[in-house]
């Protein structure tokens, strides 16, 4: 599967004055980080057979994560750039594989809000470049009725199983004619995702809302395996 094209950053994600003025005493030392390359495709996961896929519709398709501070306020963010598709297995059941670049995220608009989260301080993008999620399969019908999508979730270095909510859908074919909605929260504890601990409350919450590259399923194209970035291991809590 080729990468996928990047979506250009939402401007009506706004950072929280205030809650930020915080954190920006903290920055001065979070230099700006290179951009990535086009997110290359992971090899592809053992596993059931994989008869058809789908990737993403770039223009309808978006990952988005949101915080809290110990204020209250909101902080919002998103990755443009990401790859992975939906897998039709050979027994029937479906299977999602997303992987985003977190050399890539944006936040709130601003280029000094975005360093910030592309630091070692939070998600350590030159160390660990991508954020993977690889759904268990799952019945076909799951994005039409809902419910819990869980797989393996790969957050700066640390792999852990973490449950998404789909909600029901709007339409009869989700994710072509509709988009498909997921949503899940994580523990930053969970992933040593320590930075600014005095100002930002403890869970990240993760929204996937896809939109598939047409309402047709095309046949899997082989293609050779592409090599991964090597596990790196996981950041200790400072001191």
């Amino acid at each position: 599967m080729s990468p996928a094209r990047p979506l250009r950053p939402r401007q009506r994600l706004r950072g929280r004055g205030a809650a930020w003025a915080w954190l920006l005493a903290l920055a001065g030392s979070a230099g700006a980080q290179a951009s990535l390359p086009p997110v290359p495709p992971a090899a592809p996961a053992p596993g059931p057979r994989v008869v058809r896929q789908q990737g993403f519709d770039p223009l309808h398709t978006r990952f988005s994560f949101e915080l809290r501070t110990r204020w209250g306020q909101k902080v919002e963010g998103e990755f443009p750039r990401y790859d992975g598709e939906v897998n039709v297995l050979a027994d029937g059941r479906h299977q999602v594989r997303i992987r985003l670049a977190t050399g890539e995220v944006v936040v709130g608009g601003s280029e000094r809000y975005t360093r910030m989260a592309r630091s070692d301080r939070f998600f350590a993008a030159q160390r660990y470049p991508y954020i993977e999620f690889l759904s268990e399969p799952h019945p076909a019908d799951l994005a039409r009725t809902g419910g819990a999508l869980r797989g393996r979730l790969t957050l700066h270095g640390i792999s852990r199983m973490e449950t998404f909510v789909l909600g029901p859908a709007a339409c009869a074919r989700p994710g072509e004619d509709c988009d498909a909605i997921a949503h899940g929260s994580v523990s930053r504890d969970d992933y040593a995702l320590d930075g600014w601990q005095f100002a930002l409350g403890n869970r990240v919450r993760f929204t996937m809302q896809v939109r598939l590259e047409s309402t047709q399923n095309k046949p899997l194209s082989p293609r050779p395996p592409s090599p991964r970035p090597p596990p790196s291991a996981p950041v200790p809590p400072e001191r």
